[in-house]
């Protein structure tokens, strides 16, 4: 859940700074959003994957 935080608050920051016009904080911040959201979602599919096996 912490890696979904981070990328939401890097998304905030991207849109704050797009409204101020800060063309390279703007830039940094959603390429640091969209990293730590595939990131999530590639760990979110693997634990998918392996927490669904069932011990008999």
């Amino acid at each position: 859940m912490s890696m979904l935080r981070w990328a939401a608050i890097f998304f905030i920051i991207a849109i704050i700074a797009a409204v101020f016009g800060f063309g390279n904080i703007v830039e940094s911040a959603a390429t640091i959003a969209k990293i730590l959201f595939f990131v999530f979602l590639i760990l979110f599919i693997i634990s998918l994957i392996t927490g669904r096996r069932n011990t008999l």
